[in-house]
This record gives C-alpha cells, structure tokens and sequence, in this order.
C-alpha cells in the first residue's frame, strides 16, 4: 500500500488482489520482487489464484548502467515471478540520468531499450514507467520522446508518464501528453500522485488528451499524499466520459472494495 504506518501482509495483498479482479481491473502490480522477501512470497503464492479478468504485473527497474539484462538480479526477480506483464521503471529526465543514475543519456536509452527486448524475448508483456516524465519534459522534452521511442522500439505496449512529484495541473498534464504522443507515436499511460490534490483531475486530462492506460490506487492510497484514486477516477471516466473501465454492473461494487481495502489498511 506503500503508506506510511501501514504494512500489509501476503494474505492482505491476496485477498485485495482477489476483490480487485472480481472487481473487473484489468491489471494488478503485485509489488517488487526483487526488493524484499514479502513481494517474492506474495508472487509465489499468486500462482495459485483463480484470476478471471486481471493479469498480474511484477514491478521492476531498468538494468544497471553498464551491466547486462541477461545477468541483472533484479530484472531475473522480476522474470522467475512468472507474470504476464511485467512494469519496469526507467528514466527520462536527463538531469535524473546524470545525476541520479551517474550515467550518460545514451547509456541510459540502452539500459531501457535492452531490458525491455529482453523480457519481451521471454514472452512477457512490458509497460514501462517513466519516472519523473514531466519534470525532465520541461527541460529537455526531446530526450523524454526518445526515451519513450527506445521503449516501444525494443517492444514495450505502453509507455506511461509519471507525475512523479505530484506538482502538475491539468492543463499542462493535457499539454504535454497530447504532445508526447503525437510526437512519439506511442500508447500512452498516466501515473499522478497527488501533492497537490489534482491526481483524479491530471488523470482525467491525460486520457482526453489520449492516454488509454491509467494507474491507480484503491482509495488513492500510496506514497506521500497518495496516488490516483480509482474508486473516484473509474466512475468518472466511464459515466462521465463514456470510456468504458468496468463491466456496468461492477460500479455498485466499488464503494464495497473501498471499504474492504480500508478494513485492510486500519
């Protein structure tokens, strides 16, 4: 959940997994398995589940600078948690390349492009989180585009802009989507944390400027101030916009998924 003073166990996030495919989701990131021993277990035993509608997603990272896909402990993690999708986060800011990877910008295209080729060459399915897009965009929104074209070149399906900081609006969030994915060519996906009380509202301007792929939370929970609240954004998205989100008749059931998630965070 990723909030500070609550820590689920294996059977809370089990159980939450299994409410949100009832539910209708379409995916599920179960956390990182490369990272600690309660996400490896959590993939283990999810082997097990009977998921009718959501494909399960490990999260991961780019390999490291200079290092080989084939060999990286971590991206390996993410492989032997035998999920269908896999999401990775990678860089697209060149100050963060420089600065917090210590690399250099073409390293860190080759970083993305050579995980992604990999895990698409092992059947899976790879959408990859741009961490801090729309800061980097707004000093050098070129090399932001070329990060999403090393991506979708390799074989990625989405490439999805982070708020990482939570300090956008909607018009610049409808701004520079529209404009990443004329440029770009590829489908969009939006991230929004919610430091300034506008992740719903960013969400919603990211998919009328067409983004088709959003990531959130039940009941906004995450990092900070919180992410996306999907049991806000879905009703929003698909009684307001006519984009359809769920099967109808799971809407009734979202006030019940807030409330069990709740149960599960207090």
């Amino acid at each position: 959940l990723q909030v500070e003073g609550v820590s689920a166990t294996v059977d809370d996030k089990l159980r939450i997994a299994e409410q949100l495919d009832f539910l209708g989701v379409h995916y599920i990131e179960g956390g990182y398995p490369g990272s600690n021993a309660t996400d490896a277990e959590f993939f283990e035993r999810a082997k097990s589940l009977n998921l009718r509608t959501a494909r399960l997603s490990a999260f991961g990272s780019t390999r490291r600078a200079g290092g080989d896909a084939a060999t990286d402990a971590a991206i390996q993690a993410v492989y032997r948690a035998e999920t269908p999708v896999v999401t990775l986060v990678g860089k697209s800011s060149a100050s963060q390349v420089r600065d917090v990877l210590e690399t250099t910008e073409e390293e860190n295209l080759a970083m993305i492009s050579d995980t992604v080729s990999y895990l698409v060459g092992l059947g899976r399915r790879v959408f990859v989180d741009f961490e801090h897009f729309f800061d980097g965009y707004k000093h050098d929104s070129d090399y932001g585009v070329e990060a999403i074209k090393a991506a979708i070149g390799a074989g990625a399906d989405v490439a999805v802009l982070c708020d990482t900081n939570g300090g956008m609006l909607p018009s610049g969030i409808a701004r520079i989507v529209a404009d990443v994915k004329e440029r770009s060519g590829a489908r969009i996906g939006i991230h929004c944390q919610d430091d300034t009380g506008c992740a719903i509202a960013n969400s919603i301007a990211a998919v009328e400027a067409g983004a088709t792929h959003v990531q959130c939370t039940a009941n906004g929970y995450g990092e900070r101030t919180g992410n996306c609240n999907m049991t806000s954004l879905i009703p929003c998205l698909q009684l307001k916009l006519g984009k359809a989100c769920l099967p109808a008749a799971s809407l009734r059931k979202l006030k019940e998924l807030s409330l069990f998630v709740d149960e599960v965070a207090n």
